[in-house]
């Protein structure tokens, strides 16, 4: 063999022996996260010069079918975003990997660090199975103008004042076509944010059955159709073709909707009414302000298969310091999970998303079952029954519950069989 030959033997040997002693971990991240997170990368591997990220892009139209497959094919990556109320189902799956351990020991997550009612949505019986990486939630984005016309010189606060002021608004232009909040028949959020704000729990007997004609829901679900009955509110959702321009126009002052849409607002309201919107949290029943809201959001999980899990928890890590936490939130807009992050001065002097961490310190996470999802359609299902009167607020509420118990069926039977070994 050539000196030559023998150097490029030797050199190729030490490439392979490098690449043998390093870390490959793989991260599924959703959406539009999947090429923002990209460029976190560099500085984590430089950090971490043992470690190499490999990140797949997985569209949320197909993650959850996805992530399935991979669980039932044994090839779950080390490390994944998983919105916050699919953590219930995997952790029932057993595919989440038990995370207290590892924030027992952690420098840099830690629970007091988060909102409380996001942390929540993470712990299934008293377990963690995951980190809150960026945090969602609805609230009221309103005219200010308009709602200053009808004597409001700040946005309601109470569930009779929002009601007052959306009457107000319509009898101040009685020859002009107007609503005073959007509040769409094929959402089902406000009417779940209604329930929680009277204190139902949505579900009854460790959520094995609906309890939606309880009094908590009905009382909070009669106030909301109040709001189709007197025309307060447009009926069918197809009245309302363009929110922003519906907005801008007049049409409607008051529509509950997330952060996402601070942005879409800046945009698309003409430059002459960019200073007549703003947010706020949602108005409560009583006079507590603000009113709950839903704990939404996503969360990084580590899979209990992976057999890199020390690598993987440094990258959860990572993406859970307050400076990285800041440059995704400069990249992306999604709100930051680490409440630190909030006292930056990007996010301190944005006037529009203060209301979001008022809001974000009184939410609370939806039921935490696999099911809760279709139980969401239901809702949104007979919401829609009654709005439209092809059901009376009682039919509506109680054939929810007959389905939810349908969908319910089971889980008690899991249940009842758990208990009986």
């Amino acid at each position: 063999m050539s000196v030559r030959s023998l150097i490029l033997s030797v050199t190729i040997l030490a490439g392979c022996a490098q690449n043998e002693t390093e870390t490959r971990i793989t991260f599924w991240a959703m959406g539009n996260e999947g090429e923002h997170v990209q460029k976190l990368i560099p500085q984590f591997e430089k950090e971490h010069p043992g470690i190499k990220v490999k990140v797949q892009q997985i569209p949320w139209t197909a993650a959850h079918e996805k992530l399935l497959t991979a669980y039932a094919g044994n090839s779950l990556p080390d490390v994944c975003q998983l919105g916050n109320t699919w953590v219930p189902e995997f952790s029932m799956l057993n595919a989440l990997e038990n995370l207290d351990p590892w924030v027992a020991q952690s420098q840099i997550v830690q629970a007091e660090e988060y909102f409380t009612g996001i942390w929540e949505t993470n712990i299934i019986d008293t377990t963690v199975f995951g980190i809150p990486w960026y945090v969602d939630t609805r609230l009221l984005f309103y005219r200010k103008d308009i709602l200053a016309q009808a004597g409001y010189s700040r946005p309601p606060r109470t569930w009779d004042e929002w009601r007052d002021v959306s009457v107000k608004i319509i009898r101040q232009s009685p020859d002009k076509q107007r609503y005073a909040i959007f509040l769409p028949t094929n959402e089902w959020v406000p009417f779940i944010v209604g329930g929680l704000q009277h204190g139902s729990a949505l579900l009854k007997d460790e959520n094995r059955y609906g309890d939606f004609s309880g009094d908590e829901f009905v009382r909070s679900f009669q106030f909301l159709m109040s709001f189709y009955r007197d025309r307060l509110t447009p009926t069918a959702v197809t009245e309302i073709t363009n929110v922003y321009h519906s907005m801008a126009e007049g049409y409607i002052a008051m529509y509950i909707t997330g952060p996402w849409n601070i942005g879409e607002f800046s945009r698309r309201f003409p430059p002459e009414l960019q200073d007549a919107w703003m947010t706020a949290p949602i108005p409560g029943p009583d006079t507590t302000y603000p009113g709950v809201s839903l704990a939404g959001g996503s969360s990084l999980v580590l899979f209990k298969s992976s057999a890199k899990k020390d690598a993987a928890w440094k990258f959860i890590e990572y993406l859970s310091e307050p400076r990285q936490q800041g440059i995704f939130y400069s990249v992306t807009g999604n709100l930051p999970a680490v409440r630190r992050v909030w006292e930056d001065s990007v996010l301190a002097t944005n006037q529009y998303v203060q209301a979001f961490r008022a809001q974000l310190e009184r939410v609370m996470p939806t039921p935490k079952i696999p099911e809760w999802e279709q139980i969401a359609m239901k809702v949104q299902q007979y919401a829609e029954q009654a709005a439209t009167k092809a059901m009376t607020v009682q039919e509506a509420l109680a054939a929810l519950d007959r389905d939810v118990n349908a969908i319910l069926e089971k889980r008690r039977w899991m249940l009842e069989r758990g208990s009986d070994d």
